[in-house]
């Protein structure tokens, strides 16, 4: 399993915000979102492979209760199985990142689901192979549906503009399945006066249409660097 890094922070996203959690970064991903945070695990993936039993290790070396395992796209590693599973048996409280167009038999508490908008979609003067590759994928319906009825699960959407908005609510009028209260929208943006001024009508926005703000503490405690 092709890894970028494991690292100890917080959480800055999602319903376990502020929960000291050890994360595994997978590297490779089956979409290129233009606005990607963690380009070193999609649009130029680096990283070590490591065996399952040299994750499991760094992952363990740390004295906290939460893992973590992310990318890039943790769903393309067959590996991932056995990691999660492993590290359940150790005591460990597991999230999964993903994008929800990739379905493995995994086992976690917490299957944390990003789904794509078409605000992600790279131009295609930036990468025209991957400009129609990301927009036919980025939207599995059927993985969906799988995922929300075997897990517990958090629905993050990155909103850029408000007409995403529109598009979120087609979204879930379309998978009418997901509860809308495990849904959350964070603004995008990788500085804090960026996210702060999408805040301004996006947590408003939330409020009318009962659904969660998120924040992304993240980037407003550390920055966006690696390691956080």
């Amino acid at each position: 399993m092709r890894i970028a890094e494991i690292f100890r922070s917080i959480q800055g996203e999602g319903f376990l915000t502020g929960t000291q959690s050890v994360f595994v970064r997978a590297s490779g991903c089956n979409l290129r979102c233009w606005f990607c945070d963690t380009p070193y695990a999609s649009w130029h993936p680096e990283g070590t492979d490591l065996s399952v039993e040299e994750v499991i290790a760094r992952a363990t070396e740390y004295d906290t209760s939460h893992v973590v395992l992310t990318g890039g796209e943790p769903m393309l590693f067959a590996e991932l199985i056995p990691v999660a599973s492993q590290l359940r048996q150790l005591g460990r409280h597991v999230t999964i990142e993903t994008a929800g167009t990739l379905y493995l038999p995994v086992e976690c508490d917490l299957m944390s689901i990003s789904p794509k908008l078409s605000n992600s979609t790279p131009p295609p003067e930036k990468n025209a192979r991957w400009s129609h590759r990301h927009e036919k994928s980025r939207h599995a319906p059927g993985v969906i549906r799988r995922l929300i009825a075997e897990y517990s699960y958090q629905f993050k959407f990155v909103v850029d503009r408000p007409p995403d908005c529109d598009e979120i609510e087609r979204y879930l009028g379309e998978l009418p399945e997901i509860d809308r209260g495990r849904v959350l929208l964070m603004p995008q943006g990788a500085h804090p006066a960026e996210l702060d001024d999408r805040a301004r009508w996006l947590a408003p926005y939330c409020d009318r249409n009962q659904l969660h703000f998120c924040p992304r503490r993240q980037i407003e405690w550390f920055g966006l660097v690696r390691g956080t």
